[in-house]
């Protein structure tokens, strides 16, 4: 999990702060990707493990441009119904804190990977498609990076990320579906709040 998610959050971070002119997903994601990743290269800070000046980043490129409430409702599944609208709000800036906190770890130890982009391919009032994309490193297979991104309004957000097949969001599915089972919705937000008081270091409580 900690290298899957190293892996998202590198190219989660080259997402634009703004989008001008109504960019294609594929556009959106490679204009900043070369920026973020020079800037997290260069940054000594950042790779010496400032979690503060990472987190920084996170927000300047970052959560302007993922739907946290449709990523929630993904990893709650059927449970997702039976949340109250005050419980959705919760789990979602929950899961949205235990993003951030993984993606600020997993950010400071990039180094050297590089990126390569797929063939794009878009229909005429598309409205939700995948970019895929390859994390490249020297004397390792390249490994399968795909965005899955929907319009909303006038912009594109990012709902799951897929590594090697693997969704970030239905990673969490199984979990958030046993603590629901064993000790309700509340259960859940508890734990949620638990992981992140303690900095996210644990799985939530199953």
């Amino acid at each position: 999990m900690k290298y899957f998610l190293s892996l998202c959050l590198v190219l989660a971070a080259a997402l634009p702060a703004r989008a001008q002119q109504a960019p294609t997903p594929d556009q959106m994601i490679k204009t900043v990707t070369g920026d973020v990743l020079d800037i997290v290269r260069k940054d000594k800070d950042i790779q010496a493990g400032n979690s503060k000046k990472a987190m920084e980043l996170i927000d300047a490129k970052v959560l302007p441009h993922f739907n946290f409430g449709h990523m929630t409702a993904l990893a709650m599944a059927r449970n997702w119904r039976q949340a109250t609208p005050e419980q959705r709000k919760v789990l979602t800036d929950e899961f949205r804190t235990l993003l951030v906190r993984t993606y600020s770890r997993a950010l400071t130890e990039y180094r050297n990977q590089t990126i390569e982009f797929k063939p794009f391919k878009m229909n005429p009032g598309d409205t939700d498609v995948k970019v895929r994309s390859e994390v490249v490193e020297a004397g390792a297979k390249p490994i399968p990076l795909d965005y899955y991104v929907e319009k909303n309004g006038d912009e594109w957000k990012v709902y799951d990320i897929e590594v090697s097949g693997v969704s970030l969001v239905t990673s969490y599915r199984s979990e958030f579906a046993a603590t629901v089972s064993e000790s309700g919705i509340d259960g859940l937000i508890k734990a949620l709040q638990a992981k992140n008081r303690n900095g996210g270091e644990k799985a939530a409580a199953k």
